[in-house]
């Protein structure tokens, strides 16, 4: 399928998705999100989609966040219930993203990023929330998710500045994985999204499942003592025997994510 705003690229088990306005420094509007909730859509669904690589065409910008020009231009101003780019409020999603940042995470930009599960940064990549210097707030997650990430007063150190971070500062941080060479920035998300595949994707999602989710418990002893879900498919799982069977045979896994 061809979209507008976006690109998709499918290698056997991994997405690639490719936010497409780059003469917007790839900002987004409300048919960017009804587009992009969409493909993440069929992404959650798709049995054969284990990993997507969420990342910008061009090399300026990941995403400089909201389209203001179209919204001052009097664009439609539709919302989807999943949130920026189809990904912010998308929270049941069990599948890992990695966010490979080429440029400007501005706004929404770094906020879909914080969506993801792992960012890796081209050296030129950088980020903020600048909302408050424009008299918004960052409304899609980033308020929520970055002092989870690196703590609330390293997360308050750049939001009530809205300054810049560079790639490296954000690895010194702990939100940006891995710094590589913005001409090999896409290699080396596709190289960790390998190492992921090499696991079963059942035990992946399960270990994002449990792991989110113990977050909203204030002990170890209460988090562990909760009863998932996915720990129950992980355990009824084709992949629960495989894993054991390969080691013990000496053979690779044949995983089936189910």
């Amino acid at each position: 399928m061809t979209y507008k705003f976006s690109l998709l690229e499918k290698k056997d088990h991994l997405w690639i998705v490719t936010l497409n306005r780059p003469e917007r420094m790839n900002a987004l509007h409300s048919p960017a999100h009804l587009e992009l909730d969409k493909i993440f859509d069929n992404f959650q669904e798709d049995e054969e989609a284990w990993v997507a690589i969420i990342t910008g065409a061009g090399d300026r910008a990941f995403s400089a966040g909201n389209d203001l020009k179209y919204q001052a231009e009097g664009g439609s101003m539709e919302r989807v219930e999943t949130g920026f780019a189809g990904l912010t409020s998308r929270y049941n999603l069990n599948k890992p993203l990695i966010a490979a940042v080429n440029g400007v995470a501005m706004g929404g930009g770094f906020e879909i990023a914080l969506a993801c599960d792992l960012i890796i940064a081209s050296e030129n990549a950088s980020f903020a929330l600048p909302e408050p210097k424009v008299g918004l707030a960052a409304l899609a997650g980033g308020m929520h998710r970055l002092p989870r990430q690196i703590g609330l007063k390293r997360a308050m150190g750049m939001m009530l500045t809205g300054r810049n971070v560079l790639a490296d500062e954000g690895k010194e941080l702990g939100f940006v994985n891995e710094v590589v060479p913005q001409n090999e920035l896409l290699v080396k998300a596709e190289e960790w999204a390998k190492m992921i595949m090499e696991c079963s994707p059942v035990s992946i999602r399960t270990t994002k499942n449990v792991a989110i989710n113990g977050l909203n418990y204030s002990s170890i002893e209460d988090a562990m003592n909760q009863k998932y879900e996915s720990v129950n498919t992980l355990f009824n799982s084709q992949d629960f025997i495989e894993g054991p069977l390969a080691f013990s045979q000496k053979r690779k896994p044949d995983w089936k994510g189910k």
